[in-house]
């Protein structure tokens, strides 16, 4: 036994305890917190009183009785606090609130062009102020705010450490900051995508994340974490060689994953992913030929990845929705071809978690910290 452990953190326990088992349950009663978490009902009374006081949870009714009163029905409230995403593309913004359950309760997109200057800041940071006014919540109902950008970031979300599709390299948080009096931070939009994939599966522990949209990027899952590496470079999937000679990347390289394996290198100018799938679907032979080729450049890059990180690999982005079984199939039957050794089960999953992903996503690490340090 811990003999450095005081009464107060026994009680600080017993608080945190009793919030987590009402967040993870509809409604309880008094004597069953009591009976679930051993605590005696004098420390639940006053564990509910001072979460009640705290505005985190609420009275909610009552659970029927056949003999003596009923008793009282105890839950969480979702927005007791929320936490901001701001998606930033080159040409628009998406703005949403999300509540203690990672739920969307608000949003608003902007036809924007990105712009590296102080107007765009000033002005994005305004439309940002006038849309938490619109959700009548207090300033410290608001945990903080994310902004989901096509960068790499500092490990502390406070830098851009690699911008080159938006052209920001180096930007600091502080041209938000200083505009809006909450935490802020950074996260790379593909990372964002795996946040919220851990989030809608609870039993997701270790993976690789491919995030395919217009452009690739990705995350390595560790046990419920996000790894960076030393220097936030870990996950950038989309700038590994495939072919040394390959078609040039925006990076200034040739051959990367991100020129074979992204929506941009799939489809072809003022094609789109509906337009796309629609005639894969219908065996339109020009449209399967490009599609298998595709496959083929991702399930070699996939049994590459998979030698270094035994894990999991999860297909996420834009193209997910779009994806079947039979799709994953193919992956499969490809990379049992390619590898040097026998593969026994399949590991190629269809991200789960596809709507508002990016911008949700980006919002749910002040969530988690919340649920963490209460």
């Amino acid at each position: 036994m811990d003999t450095n452990i005081t009464i107060k953190d026994i009680q600080k326990n017993n608080y945190a305890a009793t919030y987590h088992l009402l967040y993870q349950n509809e409604k309880l009663s008094k004597q069953e917190i009591a009976n679930q978490l051993q605590l005696s009902l004098p420390t639940v009374t006053r564990n509910l009183t001072r979460l009640e006081k705290e505005s985190l949870i609420e009275k909610n009714g009552y659970f029927q009785s056949s003999v003596g009163r009923p008793a009282v029905a105890y839950s969480t409230i979702p927005k007791a606090y929320s936490c901001i995403g701001v998606e930033i593309q080159e040409n628009r913004v998406r703005i949403l609130a999300i509540d203690l359950y990672g739920n969307p309760f608000e949003q608003t997109e902007l036809e924007f062009h990105y712009s590296n200057d102080s107007h765009y800041y000033k002005v994005l940071s305004s439309y940002i102020t006038t849309f938490i006014k619109s959700l009548k919540l207090t300033k410290k109902q608001v945990l903080g705010i994310s902004f989901a950008i096509q960068a790499l970031t500092s490990n502390d979300g406070q830098k851009i450490t690699y911008g080159k599709i938006l052209n920001c390299t180096g930007l600091d948080i502080h041209v938000f900051s200083q505009y809006l009096d909450y935490p802020c931070m950074f996260v790379h939009d593909a990372k964002c995508a795996a946040f919220k994939e851990m989030w809608v599966r609870k039993d997701l522990e270790n993976a690789l994340y491919l995030s395919i949209g217009p452009h690739l990027g990705g995350a390595v899952i560790i046990n419920r974490q996000i790894y960076m590496g030393k220097e936030g470079l870990s996950g950038t999937f989309e700038h590994m060689t495939l072919l040394p000679n390959g078609p040039a990347c925006y990076c200034g390289k040739k051959g990367c994953m991100e020129t074979y394996s992204s929506v941009n290198a799939l489809l072809k100018e003022e094609e789109t992913l509906d337009i796309f799938f629609k005639q894969v679907r219908s065996d339109v032979s020009s449209y399967v030929k490009r599609w298998y080729s595709f496959l083929d450049h991702l399930a070699f890059a996939i049994s590459n990845l998979h030698l270094v990180i035994n894990r999991e690999v999860i297909l996420g982005g834009h193209i997910s929705p779009y994806l079947n079984e039979q799709d994953i199939e193919i992956l499969h039957d490809k990379i049992h071809q390619e590898s040097p050794f026998p593969i026994k089960e399949p590991f190629i999953s269809i991200s789960q978690a596809q709507e508002d992903s990016v911008a949700t996503g980006a919002a749910i690490p002040f969530i988690q910290s919340f649920l963490d340090d209460i």
